[in-house]
């Protein structure tokens, strides 16, 4: 708290405006004697004019009307008021106090004590505001760290599975597994033929019937097995194990058809900021790791296959309605010129260069994950079968 001539003020505007009377009181101390009855009498037929804004302009008037009574019934004037020299402008603190402050009334210690009382009061309620603050942050940085601790174990226990999955498809894991019968998802002509499932993959596909290949680029993250269902959401919020995952697992589009082939496969994967699952692929916008990592290998579960790198590019998911190229309906050309336009679409999209193009029939391998950088943005990588 503040002091100006014995008064307490808790706020800046009050405090400059006690400065302001301060300053009206000094004049008037320097113009007139007021141990005097004509300084008085001057005194006070000036202060008829004069509106003070504070306490302290109040008690000084009331000091000028008790001096001229004390004159009127005869009584010595005790000269109790501070020499205005000594404490103009300075900022009073408890100790401070002039000793005029030991003769205030009554009136203005309670004065004082109510300033003092609402004083403590605001400085309790910022109290408990800043505490309920600090409890809101400390409840919100508690359950964000328990969302990354989870965030981190759902990781860990992908990478595990995905450990575990690699294991399973050794060709040692297969020996007892000879029969396995693959479930036709699709209705086929009886002339079409089912192929054997290849061993490395009956374990695993005993496991899981949704199985529907794998998928490899050497040196990097990505080593995960490919799903397929009839339902294109279920993949992206279950594990291998049909458990709820929010990495959920690499699945192949329902569309497509490892049986009789497609122009096109494409398979989906999340960006996760663990770095799991697709998240490298925003990596193929750099020339240098396209370089280093050119080649893709997906083999379904009943051939192998190796394919080459030919685009990169970003895009995202349209409205119905809005006519453009949307690769994510591309599986099939209806013919050679439709094929070659979609190769120029991407091509003119792609951010690296890479000399590598497709002509009709062949088979190409689209991977497609979330780009953060636009709202339902998409990051995709092309590669065309080799082997």
């Amino acid at each position: 708290m503040l002091y100006v001539e014995g008064v307490g003020f808790t706020s800046k505007a009050e405090y400059e405006a006690a400065l302001s009377d301060k300053k009206i009181i000094d004049e008037l101390r320097r113009k007139y004697d007021l141990n005097t009855k004509t300084g008085l009498l001057d005194a006070s037929k000036e202060l008829r004019t004069v509106h003070f804004q504070t306490k302290v302009g109040d008690n000084f008037d009331d000091e000028v009307f008790e001096r001229l009574e004390a004159i009127k019934r005869g009584k010595p004037i005790v000269n109790d008021a501070p020499a205005p020299k000594a404490t103009a402008g300075k900022v009073l603190t408890r100790r401070e106090k002039p000793e005029r402050a030991s003769s205030v009334s009554k009136k203005d210690k309670k004065h004082d004590a109510e300033i003092e009382a609402a004083a403590i009061k605001e400085l309790k309620r910022k109290y408990l505001i800043r505490n309920i603050l600090i409890g809101f942050l400390l409840l919100i940085a508690i359950g964000s760290i328990g969302y990354y601790v989870k965030y981190y174990q759902d990781a860990r226990k992908v990478q595990e599975q995905s450990d575990e999955f690699s294991e399973l498809k050794d060709e040692k894991y297969a020996v007892v597994l000879k029969n396995v019968e693959p479930v036709v998802r699709k209705d086929y002509d009886e002339t079409v033929v089912i192929p054997d499932i290849l061993d490395e993959y009956k374990a695993l596909y005993n496991k899981n019937k949704s199985l529907i290949g794998w998928i490899e680029i050497a040196d990097t993250i990505i080593d995960y097995p490919v799903m397929q269902t009839v339902d294109n959401e279920y993949y992206l919020k279950h594990d291998f194990n049909q458990k709820n995952d929010a990495n959920g697992c690499i699945f192949l589009d329902t569309n497509c058809d490892v049986i009789l082939g497609n122009d096109n496969w494409i398979l989906y994967g999340h960006h996760m900021k663990n770095g799991k699952m697709f998240s490298s692929l925003i990596k193929y916008a750099d020339k240098d790791y396209y370089e280093k990592h050119k080649y893709i290998r997906f083999d379904t579960i009943y051939e192998k296959g190796t394919y080459e790198v030919m685009y990169a590019f970003r895009s995202r998911i349209y409205n119905q309605d809005e006519i453009t190229f949307k690769y994510y309906q591309f599986i099939d050309a209806n013919s050679s010129e439709e094929f070659d336009s979609y190769m120029e679409e991407m091509d003119k999209m792609s951010l690296i260069d890479t000399g590598v193009y497709a002509t009709y029939g062949d088979k190409l391998l689209t991977l497609s994950t979330c780009d953060y950088q636009e709202e339902n943005g998409r990051f995709v990588v092309v590669a065309k079968r080799i082997d």
